[in-house]
């Protein structure tokens, strides 16, 4: 009995201590964006602001476009995320589906290439992104984030492509159906958990992703939410409480799509996990 109570006990521990290490930042961040500079850099540290203030939002918004650097990245995360998921989806259902020779070969591959840094993929990317004329555009940091999220989705969607019965696509050829029809009228229906785990995780990688973002778009014009943030130091100043204010406005449009989608995101990762 005494064992369990500690087995028990330790679990809990550990559930705290994931669960202080995901938020404690994240509510840092939001009581810093409601202090004064002054009191944010006075002794000792105040943990809560002793006046709340919301003027740092209303500098975040005036000091920079931040509406246009979050116009901009939904724009760039939304179609890199649709993209991701068609091309992701027909490689899934090839490889679950289709009787091809060195399957586990090509998931090893899938696997692996999705483990290289990031950094030692930026100059082969800009290269190509010159040679083909792309630089600050759209499709420069599009094409990319859909090549970089290829692994993550295609091998989400495996898992449940493989779990879903053949004779329901049987029976759906056999009414008429092509292999394309039974694909999107019966697997990915049925595999909806895992399409919106997919799309959760290919657009959150989007919406938070710098390197590129500030490589391949020079123009103020197509910067991106995590550039823009960036632009609030000065020289020899960091406004840290409007920085913070700026971070919480990137952080709430995410917050909210897992909030709104967290259950099929959570079925998705356990199913996936399960079934895979």
């Amino acid at each position: 009995m005494n064992s369990l109570f500690e087995v028990r006990s330790l679990r809990f521990i550990a559930a705290c201590m994931v669960v202080f290490n995901g938020f404690f930042p994240a509510v840092w961040i939001l009581l810093t964006s409601l202090k004064t500079e002054t009191e944010l850099v006075s002794k000792p540290i105040t943990w809560w602001p002793r006046e709340l203030t919301f003027g740092n939002y209303v500098q975040a918004f005036t000091d920079q476009p931040l509406l246009k650097y979050m116009g901009n990245s939904v724009w760039v995360a939304g179609l890199s995320t649709v993209f991701s998921l068609i091309v992701s989806s027909f490689a899934a259902y090839a490889i679950a589906r289709l009787n091809l020779k060195h399957r586990q070969l090509i998931l090893t591959a899938i696997v692996a290439s999705s483990m290289f840094p990031l950094v030692t993929l930026l100059v082969p990317i800009f290269e190509t992104m010159r040679a083909l004329n792309l630089l600050n555009t759209t499709t420069a940091l599009v094409l990319p984030y859909v090549v970089l999220n290829l692994p993550v989705c295609t091998l989400v969607l495996v898992s449940f492509f493989q779990s879903i019965p053949k004779d329901l696509e049987n029976a759906a050829m056999i009414d008429g159906c092509t292999r394309l029809g039974a694909l999107w009228t019966v697997v990915l229906p049925l595999a909806a958990p895992g399409v919106f785990t997919a799309g959760i995780l290919a657009f959150v990688n989007a919406w938070d992703e710098f390197l590129l973002a500030l490589s391949l778009n020079a123009s103020a014009s197509m910067r991106t939410l995590p550039v823009g943030i960036t632009l609030y130091q000065g020289e020899f100043s960091f406004p840290w409480p409007i920085i913070s204010a700026a971070l919480i406005v990137a952080i709430v449009p995410v917050a909210v799509l897992i909030a709104i989608f967290q259950e099929r995101v959570v079925g998705g990762l356990t199913q996936g996990g399960l079934k895979g």
